[in-house]
């Protein structure tokens, strides 16, 4: 679920928080990191147990139409294909997913006035209307549909981003980071024959774990060394014109050429020119690509940068 990308931001923002605050302390700060990673598979969990909240209200909407003291043909003779939806019955099933929503005390009960107006929006949407009334009825269908209707209402929905950031501190910016995709990922993963699968937050557990500690730590602990690296490559610039993202992004590479002797330059130096696209300037990431790059160069010089197996130096 998570890519080394977005461990490598995570990273950025915790250090970023630790630098600029006063007295921070280094296991504090960490167990912040640790506890903003966890959080993001509680987002993750909320948002695939809205499918079955969105079912739950329909089916209430449904005998309240029957129960009206003057009816309409369509309350008498509803639409079932949404409460039928395949999709959602294996993820109400799905023993996994309700645990993982009891054990994290996730639910939308509580939040019904988001639930019942995203819906609304819903209903009058289109495609839903194309939907419950097509000729078609197939396991195909309602999985296209839910991650239409997921991409549409839920993920690039100003309400529902609205509702995040004020549900969790820990959440905003995690949907269109990488939320959103795990969850359609995980839609579009179902067959009939097979249910859609909960992803898991790390790809390598123990290995992404030990990246995303160690990167934090040792730019930590390497602070003071970093520092002079870079200031020596920025003798002609004004300290105070350099942006403090950008020192920072670099003191990050630093580290990672210096001590993660797995991972290849090449890789080390694209994914914080790419990282720099989106937090820092305009013109960021050509300064930081040709500032690491003569540090690269010193580094292979002095022998500094050791890397392990075949063509990690590149």
């Amino acid at each position: 679920m998570l890519n080394r990308r977005y461990l490598r931001i995570k990273v950025m923002q915790a250090l970023y928080a630790f630098f600029q605050a006063e007295n921070s302390d280094l296991a504090k700060s960490e167990r912040e990191l640790q506890r903003s990673i966890d959080r993001i598979y509680d987002l993750y969990i909320y948002l695939l147990l809205l499918f079955e909240e969105f079912q739950r209200l329909t089916v209430q909407q449904t005998e309240d139409g029957r129960l009206k003291h003057l009816p309409t043909e369509a309350d008498l003779d509803p639409n079932f294909r949404f409460i039928n939806n395949r999709v959602i019955k294996q993820l109400a099933a799905d023993p996994r997913l309700k645990r993982e929503g009891e054990v994290r005390s996730l639910s939308w009960q509580v939040d019904g006035a988001v639930v019942r107006k995203v819906w609304n929006a819903v209903k009058s949407w289109d495609k839903y209307g194309l939907y419950m009334n097509s000729p078609e009825d197939s396991y195909e269908k309602d999985r296209d549909f839910l991650v239409d209707l997921f991409s549409k209402h839920v993920a690039d929905s100003d309400e529902m981003e609205l509702h995040i950031e004020e549900k969790s501190l820990y959440w905003p910016g995690d949907m269109n980071m990488c939320v959103a995709a795990a969850v359609i990922r995980t839609i579009e993963g179902g067959r009939e024959d097979s249910p859609p699968r909960l992803a898991s937050l790390y790809k390598d557990a123990d290995d992404d774990r030990r990246f995303l500690v160690e990167l934090f730590r040792k730019t930590i602990i390497d602070n003071e060394r970093s520092q002079k690296l870079i200031g020596d490559k920025t003798q002609n610039w004004e300290v105070d014109r350099i942006a403090i993202m950008d020192i920072l992004l670099m003191k990050m590479a630093v580290t990672e050429l210096l001590h993660f002797h797995e991972v290849p330059v090449k890789v080390t130096l694209n994914e914080y020119i790419e990282i720099s696209k989106l937090y820092s300037t305009p013109k960021s990431s050509v300064f930081i690509n040709g500032i690491l790059d003569k540090l690269v160069a010193d580094f292979r010089t002095d022998g500094s940068m050791v890397k392990t197996g075949r063509g990690l130096m590149e």
